[in-house]
């Protein structure tokens, strides 16, 4: 039998069709196009999931259940989406109004833990022993905490937001609204203003050369790639970077010692660049240096595919 997982993000919702072996055999995607009421997302969505499944060559009675990862605090024993500032969702029974559309059993989780099952099962959490931390650093900073095989969300469901952690007191303004959080240093959005900031400070820099003049273009890999081609100032930057990430993955460790925590988001693309350093700095900063079982840090392994995979498998979870 099939699974089924669909990645609801802020941009696009992609379905995908998972076999036995954690490979996505089909996909389907379209534009969330938000902000607009639930039931018309919801909507697409099953349109999507149809569309995965007939691109497959399978029927929906080929898939044994259906999940979804989205953003927002999730109730996944009763799939209800209970907020999500970015879809402007609350109290939305998405697991029942999913399955009134397609007949199939739906199971819903956040995002980021979606993912971060999905590392689990197939990516770089295998072997981990039932106990992983994922980071995921994009827009900003995700959080996914597997214990015992089983997602870690609080008794409230919107628990493991480890990017909400205060590192410097009177630090940047968060989008949560707290000063100094990790996210305001760590995620891919630190890190353009972070390069935008030195590029202002330093016209001579390459990194305008790599954005081609337009500051309005700079990406998460404008100071790694200004960094290869030599430049001083891009290095500094993407040091001063990692150590910010470096801090708050120290943090976790130190609460947790997981088996291993996986480090995702587009910037972990950049694979030892970003991983060495932060192994190197969190071995002097764990609190467990003396003791000879240490957490592996690692890129994540799957990419794109961890919330469709993580979202496909929830069944395992909650049925």
């Amino acid at each position: 039998m099939y699974k089924l997982g669909i990645d609801l993000g802020g941009t696009n919702i992609v379905a995908g069709v998972v076999d036995d072996n954690y490979k996505i055999v089909a996909t389907a995607q379209v534009k969330t196009n938000c902000p607009r009421p639930a039931e018309e997302i919801v909507a697409d969505m099953a349109a999507a999931a149809q569309r995965a499944v007939e691109n497959a060559g399978l029927k929906l009675s080929d898939i044994e259940a259906m999940g979804v990862g989205t953003p927002g605090a999730i109730d996944p024993v009763h799939g209800v989406v209970c907020y999500a500032n970015n879809l402007d969702f609350h109290d939305v029974p998405m697991a029942a109004m999913l399955k009134e559309k397609l007949g199939v059993d739906f199971y819903i989780e956040n995002d980021a833990n979606a993912a971060a099952y999905g590392e689990y099962i197939a990516g770089a959490g295998k072997g981990a022993n039932d106990f992983m931390l994922m980071v995921t650093l994009g827009t900003g900073v995700g959080g996914g905490v597997i214990i015992d095989g089983k997602i870690y969300s609080g008794s409230n469901y919107a628990g493991a937001e480890l990017g909400h952690v205060v590192i410097n007191l009177d630090g940047e303004i968060c989008t949560c609204g707290r000063q100094g959080c990790w996210e305001a240093y760590a995620s891919a959005t630190a890190l353009i203003r972070q390069t935008k900031q030195a590029m202002i400070r330093y016209p001579k820099s390459k990194m305008w050369e790599i954005c081609g003049g337009d500051i309005s273009k700079v990406s998460g890999r404008t100071s790694f790639d200004a960094m290869r081609a030599g430049d001083d100032t891009a290095k500094r930057v993407v040091d001063r970077y990692i150590e910010y990430v470096a801090i708050g993955i120290s943090n976790n460790i130190n609460i947790f010692q997981p088996d291993v925590l996986c480090v995702g988001g587009g910037i972990s693309k950049e694979g030892s660049t970003l991983i060495d350093p932060i192994v190197a700095y969190v071995e002097g900063e764990n609190y467990a240096r003396h003791i000879a079982k240490k957490t592996q840090i690692k890129a994540a392994a799957l990419g794109n595919d961890a919330g469709i995979i993580g979202a496909a498998y929830l069944c395992d979870l909650y049925k």
